[in-house]
Formats: structure tokens, sequence, C-alpha cells
């Protein structure tokens, strides 16, 4: 049986606005209907894989469990990494909860990627198995349909038949995202293939590639293991000990150094969806999101209109908005509540400095989402002005929130659908639709629904801060600070 370990911390900027470090790429529902990582979790399910382990980011904790939950996956081991440091470390500390099973296989894949015929990719993993046990690390790739500049190489050791019979083949070195005439060179000399970032191996193998190539990150990965606490179904590493550990990829630690490396090339449809224009190709096929037009080219999502377009997408997130392109060719407009990006796609794998530029310029929306997913639910800001600001809240059933207090500014709660239990000081109460009530600057309050169906209600704040770091936690069961 192989073990799934899906990697889903990553931040996905060459897709903003869509994808910000608030809410990345592999959670959102680019092609329509499920996120990249309920498709990841779904392909990497079935008779020949266990229990998916998930490493993830502390922020993302609760998106990946009820995001896993939400297509029936209730057992996934999650395990929290207080700090971003790479797929190095996270793969290591994966592979140390496996170290027990040292010829047990260990299949690592990102959780952001698009693969349209998951079929096709198991075989290619089966191909992959008999050379990972006789102790090969395996690498999948992707036979190049251009020569891209937005993709890793691996370079075989011997032509191009061997890498399209879907064989493990000896990988001759690893190729970091080349300019366009190296990527041309690359494309013509036939034995290169692009780099997936899908790895297989038996768990004691890569765990002595680590000790021989990358021996440092052996002691924080397993003095943070060893710190870990289960935490409302997560496992929280030792946050102090993972931090000690170096932030670098897997590649650089170990790949590129390691010589007993091969690769299976595979043809799956396989897509990093790392830009728009990359995203345009994909849904202009109109296999993957019915509600694409995908006349010339040209791709529309949501309230989005062309008029006269080639080659373009234009994408709106928000209801309350129409977006209409007229006369456009080779553009992205893409339309949200708190931020617009329109770009050339000659120019798409530069929204990446787009978004550091807003980050150094201190802009919120360089990071921040529209809605804010909590635990119990989400918010996001109608309205905000001085001394005011208007929310919409939704809690889950069963949700509630801590109970908690405010030294700046007083709240109006109204709920518009669905039933609260509120208490505020010493007074319990249920809310139903069209009820409201008022909390005074400094009282302790507390929310929950208690019902079956989703709670919805209107939240006017008033005072001199309105920050959302004016709260004072007193309980809360989702244990935050």
């Amino acid at each position: 049986m192989i073990h799934p370990v899906i990697l889903c911390g990553g931040s996905g900027t060459r897709l903003w606005p869509s994808s910000r470090r608030a809410y990345p790429k592999q959670f959102v529902a680019l092609l329509g209907g499920e996120s990249l990582f309920q498709n990841t979790l779904r392909r990497l399910s079935g008779p020949a894989f266990s229990t998916p382990l998930i490493m993830t980011n502390e922020r993302f904790r609760f998106l990946a469990q009820e995001q896993a939950a939400a297509i029936g996956l209730n057992d996934a081991q999650i395990y929290l990494e207080p700090a971003v440091r790479d797929t190095a470390p996270a793969i290591l500390t994966a592979a140390l909860t496996l170290q027990d099973v040292p010829d047990a296989l260990m299949l690592v894949a990102p959780s952001d990627h698009l693969v349209r015929e998951p079929d096709k990719l198991h075989t290619a993993i089966m191909a992959g198995v008999p050379a990972a046990r006789d102790g090969a690390l395996i690498t999948f790739g992707v036979q190049p349909a251009r020569p891209s500049t937005s993709f890793g190489y691996l370079e075989l050791a011997i032509g191009s038949g061997a890498a399209e019979s879907g064989q493990a083949v000896a990988l001759h070195a690893f190729r970091e995202k080349p300019e366009a005439a190296e990527a041309a060179d690359l494309l013509a000399a036939g034995n290169c293939l692009w780099n997936a970032g899908v790895f297989l191996f038996r768990v004691g193998d890569i765990l002595a590639a680590y000790e021989t190539h990358a021996p440092d990150l052996i002691a924080p990965c397993r003095a943070a293991l060893a710190a870990a606490e289960p935490d409302l179904g997560f496992i929280r590493l030792g946050d102090e000990e993972y931090e000690q550990a170096r932030r670098i990829s897997i590649d650089y630690a170990v790949m590129e150094k390691a010589d007993n490396l091969a690769a299976v090339a595979f043809d799956a449809g396989w897509s990093d969806l790392g830009s728009w224009d990359g995203l345009l190709s994909e849904l202009a096929s109109g296999e993957l999101n019915g509600d694409a037009t995908t006349e010339r080219g040209v791709v529309c999502t949501g309230n989005a209109t062309a008029i006269e377009c080639e080659n373009t997408l234009l994408r709106c997130e928000e209801d309350n908005i129409q977006l209409v392109g007229l006369g456009l060719k080779n553009i992205a407009a893409v339309a949200m509540r708190d931020a617009v990006l329109v770009v050339d796609l000659d120019h798409a794998q530069q929204v990446k400095q787009v978004v550091a530029d807003l980050r150094a310029a201190g802009c919120a929306q360089a990071d921040d989402y529209p809605r804010f997913f909590r635990p119990w639910g989400w918010y996001e800001t109608l309205g905000l002005g001085d001394r005011f600001q208007v929310k919409r809240i939704m809690v889950k059933p069963g949700g509630v929130l801590s109970l908690q207090s405010h030294v700046h500014r007083a709240e109006h709660w109204v709920v518009v659908a669905g039933t609260a239990r509120v208490v505020v000081g010493e007074d319990t109460r249920l809310l139903t639709e069209n009820e409201s009530v008022y909390i005074p600057l400094g009282a302790t309050h507390r929310m929950e629904n208690p019902g079956k169906v989703p709670m919805y209600l209107i939240e006017v704040q008033t005072g001199i801060y309105l920050g959302e770091d004016d709260i004072v936690r007193y309980e809360d069961i989702y244990h935050r600070g």
C-alpha cells in the first residue's frame, strides 16, 4: 500500500487576486466545483492508497479539515507546520512519522496541480513502484508540449524513447526554470520532461538520502515531531523546534545531489495552473468548466461578458459586479470585491512581482482575502468608514465564536437567516430572523449557531478603533490565542 503525503502550504501568488496568502489557490475552486486540494485528495485515494497525511500551514488548518470532510475524508492525518520551511523539512517530517516501517512506499504530491486523467497518473505511479522498491528515488515528469520557462525540467540519462515508454529511467539532472533559449534547447534535445513535483520512494531510502545530503534538517524535524501535540483533530508540530530547520526545497536539499534517481514520464492532462495564461489554456479546452465560454479562445466565468474579444479570460468573483470586456486580445481581467487585475497574458508570470510590490506598499489586498475564513464560518466587510464598520457573518451549524470583549468598540447584531444563541454578560437568549441585540463596549459576549442550517447576521461596529486585534478572548473551543 502507498502512503500519500499531500503538501498544501503554498501561497500561489501568480494567480492573484483569486489566490492570496490568506486563501491560496489550492483551496480555491478555480475550475468550478471542487478545489484543487479536494481534486488531489480524490485522485490519491482508493484501494492502492492508505489514509493521506496532509502537511499544511497553521493558518490553513480549518480550511484543510473542512474541505477534506466535505468530500467524505474525515480520517486524514493533518500535521500543522508552525513556520514556512518549504518542501524539504515537510517531506522529511512526514517520512519520520513512518520511520518504523522503512520499506513502506511514500508518494509525495503538491495539492495545487491539475490532473485531468487521474487513471493515467495511477498507471505511472504503479510503473515506478518496482524501481522504488529497488531503492530508487522516483520523480514524475510530463512530456513538454512547448519550450516553457514556467517549469523546472528533468534531464533523463537516455533518449526520449524510454521516457515515452512510461517506465522508470535513470535521471541525469534537475534543471531549474530556464530562459527561453535554454528551454528551446531542452525541448529539442528530446530527453527532458517538465518536473511535476511528484515523488515516490521507500521511507528508509529517503531518510538515508537526508542523512547523506541534508543531515542538518534531521534533528530539528525529529525534535518537532517529538514535541508534537494533538489539537482538535490536528497534530501540531513543536514550534521552536521546527523553526530551527532551514527553509529549502527537497530539490535543492536532496534530489539534485542524490545518485539513485529515476524518472517516470506520464501524460495525464497535467498542469500546475501557475499563472493566468495557464488557467486560460485549460479552461479554453471546454472540458473543465460548463460555465465557460470558449469561442475564439475566450473564457468568461461568473458575471462576465466578452464582446469581440480573442484569447481572453474574464473572471468575476462578485455577485454584485458585472465585468465586461470589449475588443480585448490576449488579456486576463479578474474582478473581486476589493481588487481588480488586468494583465496582458505575455506578462502573466510577473503577477508574482505585483504582489510583492503591493505588499511592500502596505496594501492589505496583497495578502488578505475579502472573505475571512474562521473555524466557525466566515465574515466579510460590507462597509467601512470613520468610526463604523458593517460586516456580514456566517456561522456554520454548531459553530461557536469565542467568549470575548472589546476595548474600543460596541456592536449591534441583526440575524437575517437562521437562529443564533447569544450571550451578553449574564444574559443568554435565542435570536431568529429580524431580531437583534446590542453589545455595549467592554461587555463579554458570545454567539453560536445551535441550528442545522447556516446562520447569517449583519454586525454593525461603532467605536474609535475597529481592528481585528481589539479582541480579548476568555474561552475559545478552537484554542486560538
